[in-house]
């Protein structure tokens, strides 16, 4: 990610009075704002709504000096003369977005090269849709009864109504009287209405509630941590500690002295299945719920939340990488939870990274960042080491509990049955674990029964007829499905190409595979299945999670979606079916990513008093991740592969943008793609790859074609991508996507 300092706007600048040019930012992809005339006093950062075109829409108040580094600069319109300017229709009744969230939009929009109306969007959009109507109630007026006929209802009606204002039905059913005589009083001037002030959604959380006895090395760095928060400067700090080291509890010391100080906090969480446990330990510590952010919940709760983060009341949000786009108001804390997992990573609309971006809003907000993993990505370590972030680490786990031992199962040497995915040497092992009243688990990083179908009598394969991707079979739901464009067919009982009769067989084993085997070779064990396909919603994640915590099952079979951060005390084994999963191809981070998720995964593995034991099913037991998982020593690893990227300044030593042309048919992706080539920019330390067709060459009915471009660290790509597609103008349906910092290469 660049570094650039920023300019703050000129606090001398008058706000847009009425009558005079004001820009707006509209929700669209326009270049930038659009001018308008202000008919009422606008300031920065209030919601308006404009006409555009035949329609209106909801827009922001924008600053006409963007304060962005050169390198980020946005695009500048042609000025429209004022008398052709149409005027704003009105205010929004809602706080303005503060003036930290405008040069984030900014910020994100000119360092991802996307139009700033598409981020703003994802700040405002759905959330402003439908403004709650404030409710209305009657109190009573200070004027004196006069000469009106003062029944006995009505007087049952002054006696019951004061300055709280009641609703007609709730004053109705104290006082006995009917509707008619309540609005009778109020036509005589006794009674008006008033707004019935709404209870925050939110609950405010208590630094001081349920504080924790820390050991010695934990109060030590929670005391580091708190620092940068009470003196309310922007410091970014790694906090790294081995899995079940209480890293959870190390960063909620800081979290209370956010809260004491009267500031807002920001949690990010890779997955929104992590956020039932991590809310529960949050109850426990401060007394309260959080206020939870993410794509599952229903319009009324984002609205409600939205406008409880811009009004100050609620005061701790965790949620997924859209809550960075929230309006915080006086953001006082920024955490980045497993800061090393690539689900932060946006790879589609507006591509950003949720982890860097994250470090910009506190950098914006002048709040201090910490970023938790107890697999740190290569990319912050390498901050570390250069000494722009902090390191903050963690080196036993909680509570005398003791790392678990690491050993492979040489699948050539301990091979299972023909048809079989798990090695006797495992099956002993769960066992021996069941037989103890112990919990096991089985982990395989792959949905579905099989990854590919094919025939046996012609070779034919199933394949999605959308992308150039195999179908996973889903035998529970009796379909084959593309993972990528979600095409779905029933599974067939004769091949397509060559018709021949139960000829189709499935390849290799995912997760239902395994469960299936599983129930076979261990009938008495008590099952619970773990992955995207069966656990729908954070509440089925906090079901499955109070089962495993109660002991209701004993043999969990889950993808990555076990090896986030969960604590389940009575878990002693882990075995990983396919170690080898996600070592091939040729993702540069394939080799860190299969460490950082093996090492997760083993971390669940003796959390409490019973040692813990994992095993490890590799056909590849040499290989440096393998060797690296054995011995527990991730760092010698990760020391291994900076210099295997530092001397080509692969990331993050360099720097890469992807170019991503798609097109209706190959032979116009193709001539796109060449277009695009030979007008690439020619200098010293810049390297540009390709194109080629991308791994996954169609997707969706397009044709994809990749370009990568490489810089050495000190060398921006955005004024490079600039210059070089300006002149670039795709027809026939064709498009360029710009990823920069691109984690995925499909």
């Amino acid at each position: 990610m660049a570094s650039s300092s920023l300019s703050k706007p000129d606090p001398r600048r008058k706000p847009p009075s009425a009558g005079t040019r004001v820009s707006v930012l509209v929700p669209l992809p326009f270049p930038g704002p659009l001018d308008y005339l202000a008919p009422m006093p606008l300031e920065p950062g209030d919601l308006v709504t404009v006409p555009l075109g035949r329609r209106e829409t909801v827009g922001c108040v924008w600053e006409t000096d963007r304060t962005l580094p050169a390198d980020f600069a946005l695009p500048v319109g042609r000025e429209v003369p004022l008398a052709r300017l149409r005027p704003v229709i009105g205010k929004l009744d809602v706080r303005p977005l503060p003036q930290s969230l405008r040069r984030f939009i900014d910020w994100v929009a000119a360092y991802t090269l996307t139009p700033p109306g598409l981020v703003l969007a994802m700040a405002t959009r759905i959330h402003l849709k439908d403004a709650p109507k404030p409710a209305l109630g009657w109190v009573r007026t200070e004027m004196p009864e006069g000469d009106l006929r003062i029944t006995p209802a009505r007087r049952s009606v002054l006696n019951f109504a004061s300055s709280t204002p009641m609703t007609t039905a709730e004053l109705g059913a104290r006082s006995g009287a009917s509707a008619a005589v309540i609005r009778g009083l109020a036509t005589a001037g006794l009674l008006r209405e008033a707004v019935i002030a709404v209870a925050a959604p939110f609950a405010t959380p208590d630094p001081s509630h349920g504080a924790p006895k820390l050991s010695e090395e934990q109060a030590e760095v929670a005391q580091e941590l708190c620092g940068p928060v009470e003196a309310g400067r922007f410091q970014v700090t790694l906090l790294e500690g081995v899995t079940g080291s209480g890293k959870t509890e190390v960063y909620f010391e800081a979290v209370a002295a956010c809260l004491a100080k009267g500031k807002q906090v920001l949690v990010l969480l890779p997955e929104i299945a992590l956020s039932a446990q991590w809310t529960d330990r949050f109850i426990r510590r401060f007394g309260a719920e959080p206020a939870v952010w993410h794509s599952d919940l229903g319009a009324k709760r984002r609205r409600e939340t939205w406008r409880a983060v811009a009004e100050g009341s609620a005061r701790v949000v965790v949620g997924a990488r859209s809550a960075l786009f929230l309006p915080f108001s006086e953001l006082g804390l920024v955490v980045v939870d497993e800061e090393h997992e690539s689900a932060f990573k946006q790879e589609e609309g507006v591509m950003y990274h949720g982890r860097d971006m994250a470090v910009v809003r506190a950098r914006l907000a002048d709040a201090p960042a910490i970023l938790v993993s107890a697999t740190p990505s290569l990319e912050t370590l390498a901050n570390v080491e250069s000494g722009r972030y902090r390191h903050e680490l963690l080196t036993a786990r909680h509570g005398g509990a003791t790392l678990p031992d690491v050993s492979l199962v040489d699948m050539r040497a301990d091979p299972p049955e023909r048809g079989l995915f798990l090695s006797p040497k495992l099956c002993t092992a769960i066992d021996e674990t069941l037989e103890k009243g112990e919990q096991a688990m089985l982990f395989l990083n792959r949905r579905g029964y099989a990854p590919l179908t094919l025939c046996r009598a012609c070779g034919h394969r199933m394949q999605c007829p959308n992308c150039s991707a195999w179908l996973v079979e889903h035998r529970a739901r009796g379909i084959l499905t593309c993972h990528h464009c979600g095409h779905t067919e029933r599974i067939p009982k004769d091949c397509p190409e060559c018709h021949a009769e139960n000829s189709l067989v499935p390849i290799g084993p995912g997760i239902e595979r395994i469960t299936e085997e599983a129930k076979l070779r261990f009938p008495d064990a008590k099952l619970l299945v773990m992955s995207s396909d069966t656990l729908g919603s954070p509440a089925a994640t906090a079901e499955a999670v109070r089962k495993i915590s109660d002991g209701e099952v004993n043999l969990i079979i889950g993808t990555q979606i076990v090896a986030k951060g969960w604590h389940f005390p009575k878990l002693t084994l882990v075995g990983v079916v396919d170690a080898d999963l996600g070592l091939g191809g040729g993702d540069l981070r394939a080799a860190e990513r299969t460490v950082q998720l093996l090492h997760q995964v083993a971390g669940r593995a003796g959390r409490a008093e019973h040692r813990g034991r994992v095993l490890l099913q590799s056909y590849v037991g040499e290989h440096p991740v393998m060797t690296a998982l054995v011995s527990n020593d991730f760092q010698t690893f990760m020391e291994q592969e900076a210099e295997q990227r530092r001397p080509s300044f692969w990331p993050p030593y360099g720097r890469l943008a992807a170019l991503i042309v798609s097109a209706p048919s190959a032979e116009a992706a193709d001539a796109l793609a060449r277009e695009i080539a030979l007008s690439a920019p020619e200098r010293e330390g810049v390297q540009v790859l390709g194109p080629a067709p991308a791994p996954l060459a169609v997707l969706r009915g397009r044709h994809r074609r990749r370009l990568l471009l490489r810089t050495m660290r000190g060398i921006a790509v955005q004024p490079i991508l600039r210059e070089w597609l300006a002149d670039i103008k795709p027809a026939g349906g064709a498009k360029v996507d710009i990823d920069i910092d691109p984690i995925s290469f499909l």
